[in-house]
């Protein structure tokens, strides 16, 4: 395998805003992903910033020992405008080298810390550009980073599709949610959900089903150290059913611990917990009733109609005063219809991305080995 150094196949580019151009103004957060500035721009001539293009890389080595990574991605959006603290550069021989085979060898978490090994010994860390350019990177075959390039980017093309069609199907989503308000009438929770208390008196369920609840809304693994607790008085929470956390206390004024246990089998949690499900199916699907429990106007609801006392309560009494619009079920499953979609694509979003994180690694590992 060839090794050659980074800086004899790229060359800066710098390009200014001089003629003031109304693009958007981006960064690279530590995961090498593009994304809006979180800097206030107001006061800031524009014409001093860089513009990048499609087919041009990024690279800052500031603070590089500050999150152990080397700030790097390649860019294919519209053009945008960066910091002009920011190094822009292009693959000078990309018929020899393939600007995203560069990026996925900068992907992997051995580079972040090589980088940082090499990075200067001042307080932040950094990673010039001098030293960058003397790093050495494998040139293989261009048939081979063809194929590894392909295999990534089929992952990342998976993720962006599904990426674009899970935000308008939820934005959808909502406001349908929020058109219901105004063409059918508020009805009480409570006409249609009741408590569920059942005990794992007898052990069916082992510590292993032990969960809680997150304000994420959703159920995820204990904690607590289960280690000698019996878990006989624990609550079961069966497929269909609701659990909530009563205390509230360190909350945000729209948060609340809630989940829906959309699952085929059934969890355990603790007696701090309320559960509950919905007993009339056939007017009021479990899934649209989550739908608005999962919205922050329930959160806010439930904080205001905490009870204090040494602890913030949010009792099931109250809970069952919350208000929503009951459509017909026709219209509920059509909502949850775009509902489901939506998650379906952001859950393929999701596991493509970390697929690719995973792959990336040991797609580079497959052609040069493990000598770097």
């Amino acid at each position: 395998m060839q090794w050659v150094k980074l800086g004899d196949y790229i060359e800066q580019c710098d390009e200014r805003n001089v003629a003031n151009c109304d693009y958007p103004v981006i960064g690279i957060n530590k995961d090498k992903e593009f994304m809006p500035t979180v800097a206030n721009t107001d006061e800031i001539d524009l014409k001093k910033y860089k513009i990048i293009r499609p087919g041009q890389f990024i690279f800052s080595g500031m603070q590089t020992g500050r999150d152990v990574c080397i700030r790097i991605g390649l860019y294919y959006g519209e053009p945008a405008l960066i910091s002009p603290a920011y190094t822009t550069f292009v693959i000078t021989k990309p018929d020899v080298l393939l600007p995203e085979f560069v990026f996925m060898y900068f992907k992997r978490t051995e580079m972040d810390r090589y980088g940082w090994f090499i990075s200067d010994s001042s307080v932040r860390s950094n990673l010039d550009w001098p030293r960058f350019l003397d790093i050495e990177i494998p040139l293989p075959s261009i048939d081979e980073q063809r194929v590894v390039v392909e295999a990534w980017r089929g992952l990342k093309n998976l993720k962006e599709q599904n990426e674009q069609m899970a935000g308008p199907l939820m934005d959808l989503c909502q406001s349908y949610l929020q058109e219901l308000k105004h063409k059918y009438p508020l009805v009480e929770i409570g006409g249609f959900v009741e408590e569920t208390n059942e005990r794992n008196a007898d052990e069916t369920y082992t510590e292993d089903e032990v969960n809680g609840v997150s304000i994420t809304k959703r159920f995820i693994p204990t904690r607590a150290n289960m280690d000698g607790v019996s878990v006989s008085n624990y609550k079961c929470v069966h497929p269909n059913t609701f659990a909530y956390k009563t205390n509230t206390d360190g909350l945000g004024d729209d948060q609340i611990a809630i989940a829906f246990n959309d699952t085929s089998a059934t969890k355990l949690i603790s007696s701090i917990y309320t559960a509950f499900k919905v007993n009339r199916t056939e007017v009021l699907l479990s899934e649209y009733l989550f739908l608005w429990l999962l919205q922050s106007e329930f959160g806010r609801y439930a904080r205001y109609n905490s009870w204090g006392s040494a602890r913030e309560m949010f009792g099931f009494d109250a809970l069952c005063r919350y208000r929503i619009p009951l459509p017909p079920i026709e219209v509920q499953q059509a909502i949850m219809e775009i509902y489901n979609c939506a998650r379906t694509s952001k859950y393929i979003s999701e596991a493509a991305k970390k697929l690719n994180s995973d792959v990336c690694p040991a797609l580079i590992r497959q052609i040069i080995g493990d000598n770097k």
